[in-house]
């Protein structure tokens, strides 16, 4: 990665100029056996829909806080690069009462209807299924929304590095842009991490340390992850089956 890139927006940029066609993201949901792996390109294409959605379709502006109700998950990891792209506070088990914006799992959605402002429902289903037959009461389905969006995105202000980017209600912590790029590359260090490595993380995304294992470190790095949900119902011989034919090379949380 670059060192002049400042903000998680600026890290996914730098990993598409150098490679978009190697992986980035692959992600399982051991609960439902789904198996879904993104590359550069099609990651980056996901948040530039998605960051045309908030900037467009919920004139979503900088400072303002959307409240993520969601796991560890792939369509969650594009939500915070898209919340990035926009200058928008992505915060993770937010408070919906206090967000500009809420975005729920279908786990969370009585919780997010205490938003007074815009709600989106992500059905976490296999293929980023909209819901059916529609999406639920007081929200918009993201799976209906986001696909007629425009595949670049251009900011209409530019994103302060300072500014904060992600708060985790679990630990407290708060990043700005820079902040968060500098800590993601401490983490890549620690954890051994350099270009082409991949990283497979069990790790719930509540902690700082959790999201950082399962997006930010790798992306800092020039590598991948590997982003398990549900991995205690994975037997051991399945666990060591996995490591192989992903290519993992380092672990976290498993």
């Amino acid at each position: 990665m670059n060192a002049s890139d400042r903000t998680p927006a600026d890290l996914l940029r730098s990993a598409l100029a150098a490679d978009p066609a190697r992986p980035l993201v692959t992600f399982y949901d051991d609960s439902t056996g789904e198996r879904v792996e993104l590359s550069v390109a099609t990651f980056a294409n996901w948040v530039a829909k998605t960051a045309n959605l908030l900037q467009d379709g919920l004139s979503a502006e900088p400072g303002e806080r959307v409240a993520l109700l969601l796991p560890a998950h792939w369509q969650t990891a594009v939500w915070l690069l898209a919340c990035s792209s926009v200058g928008v506070v992505a915060e993770l088990d937010g408070d919906p009462a206090a967000a500009d914006h809420v975005v729920a799992g279908p786990d969370r959605l009585e919780d997010g209807l205490a938003c007074p402002g815009s709600r989106l429902a992500l059905s976490l289903a296999p293929l980023g299924r909209r819901f059916v037959p529609g999406a639920p009461d007081g929200y918009e389905d993201y799976a209906v929304e986001v696909p007629g969006q425009g595949d670049r995105f251009a900011p209409y202000m530019p994103v302060e590095p300072d500014a904060v980017t992600l708060t985790v209600r679990g630990d407290g912590s708060e990043l700005s842009g820079a902040g968060l790029v500098a800590r993601a590359r401490e983490d890549a260090a620690r954890l051994g991490l350099k270009s082409g490595s991949r990283l497979l993380s069990g790790l719930a995304w509540d902690t700082w340390e959790g999201v950082s294992a399962g997006l930010y470190a790798p992306l800092a790095a020039g590598g991948s992850v590997v982003l398990c949900r549900h991995l205690d119902r994975l037997a051991p011989d399945a666990l060591a089956q996995r490591v192989e034919s992903e290519r993992v090379t380092d672990r976290a949380g498993a």
